[in-house]
């Protein structure tokens, strides 16, 4: 094996050779990591970092693991890939265990590489079975990249690729902290939930084919609706008029909320469509997963399903993918995920007490983010929705890779998301940079 380069020539090759994602290319500095193991990656002169974040919320068994590697060796040996038309076993066992791990009625998946081709398979499985076009989702929240789920979620990150298809339709978030409906009233009204209906008669009900939500809201500032009425709701509407449920598990899947899935948090809401990637592999092999109702599966019994792709059902990826829920079940990482939750929650609790910077925590599992601002009283955030980052949250980001510490920050957030297997020590570790951190903020509000 040759040895990793210099850690100058690393980040030199990767600027020079390659593109960042969502980045301005000639500012961003990379960590040229080397190798990681557990909740930890180093860099190639051997500093060590605490992964707060999974990566992109994704490696949620963390780095390493080698029942998940060992399977990938062994799949890679035997048979790497097939051409999408033929069965292999990988395929058909995962196929099988999501049926029986999926809430409802879910029963066929269609696999791909990514959360994004899993949602714009979604949406054209949806418009396919309903003949209708239009797909209705939330303004704050994330489906993907491509032209139709950069539509659906909403997130800014669309804006300079618009127009993008014109079938998609936003509406309002349950944003309890700055609610258009009901932030200065003692509780949720609601209105987050009804307003949808009334977007749904302009629209015309015979023209949608499906609402688009996030299981437990993620990079938008894991936004959940204060009242789990909120989903009992939603799932009448779409009841109602004939609209489909899809329900986007890509980032609060696999135990990130306590639960196997974030929709879990809300027993009887059934989806008609569930869509999965990230925690689905742990990011070890590139993994996509659309699953669609038993009822669904049978119409493209008889009718052709227009998706697909090269690598759909990837006999590698599928082998990842069971190895992978193999070690939350064996493990023990969902129940370990809501044992820890509390542990998390409180940490930031007692952070958001010493730091007035802090707006609000929110989330549940090991999915949290606090949320900071300017000023308590009038919320004003540290750094504005779809602005770049303000000084202060420029600095406070430096702050944590500079004590070695890897975590999300965007606008006025950040982002505490764990692997699941982090111990109650290493939380205390990821704690006591971010008090130190927080310092920052604290000194820049008004």
């Amino acid at each position: 094996m040759t040895a990793p380069a210099a850690q100058n020539e690393i980040i030199d090759l990767n600027k020079e050779y390659t593109l960042f994602s969502w980045a301005v290319q000639g500012a961003v500095n990379p960590i040229p990591a080397v190798r990681a193991e557990g909740v930890y990656f180093w860099d190639a002169d051997g500093k060590r970092y605490l992964d707060f974040n999974s990566q992109l919320m994704n490696v949620n068994i963390g780095h390493g693991n080698r029942t998940v590697i060992e399977a990938i060796k062994q799949q890679a040996e035997s048979l790497s890939y097939m051409y999408p038309g033929i069965a292999t076993d990988p395929r058909g066992r995962l196929g099988e265990k999501l049926a029986e791990i999926t809430p409802g009625l879910l029963k066929k998946t269609f696999f791909c590489l990514s959360g994004t081709e899993a949602n714009e398979s979604a949406f054209k499985l949806a418009r396919q079975y309903t003949g209708r076009q239009k797909i209705l989702g939330r303004f704050r929240a994330f489906h993907g990249q491509g032209f139709a789920s950069q539509q659906a979620g909403g997130d800014p990150r669309r804006i300079p690729n618009e127009p993008g298809v014109p079938w998609v339709v936003n509406f309002h978030d349950p944003y309890r902290y700055r609610c258009l409906f009901c932030r200065d009233l003692d509780k949720c009204n609601l209105m987050c939930a009804n307003h949808i209906e009334q977007v749904v008669q302009f629209e015309g009900p015979e023209t949608i084919a499906a609402i688009v939500l996030e299981g437990y809201s993620g990079s938008s500032g894991i936004i959940a609706p204060p009242d789990p009425e909120y989903w009992t709701i939603v799932r009448r509407i779409c009841d109602k008029y004939g609209i489909l449920l899809i329900v986007d598990e890509v980032m609060s899947g696999f135990g990130r909320t306590g639960k196997w899935f974030g929709i879990d948090n809300y027993p009887g809401i059934n989806p008609d469509i569930m869509t999965m990637a990230k925690g689905l592999t742990s990011g070890y092999v590139p993994l996509g997963a659309t699953i669609v109702s038993e009822e669904i599966g049978k119409y493209f019994d008889t009718h052709a399903m227009m998706v697909g792709g090269t690598y759909s059902s990837h006999t590698l990826a599928c082998a990842a993918a069971l190895a992978c829920i193999q070690v939350y079940e064996e493990e023990g990482l969902i129940d370990r995920a809501a044992t820890m939750g509390p542990v998390l929650e409180r940490g930031l609790r007692d952070l958001q007490a010493e730091h007035p910077s802090i707006g609000e925590v929110r989330g549940t599992g090991l999915f949290y983010v606090m949320e900071l601002v300017k000023n308590r009283g009038t919320r004003e955030p540290m750094s504005e929705f779809n602005k770049p980052l303000t000084e202060p949250m420029k600095k406070l980001s430096a702050f944590l890779a500079s004590k070695g510490m890897f975590a999300f920050v965007r606008w006025n957030m950040v982002f505490a998301v764990p692997p699941l297997i982090i111990t109650e020590e290493q939380l205390q570790e990821g704690l006591s940079i971010l008090n130190d951190a927080l310092s920052i903020t604290d000194q820049a509000m008004e």
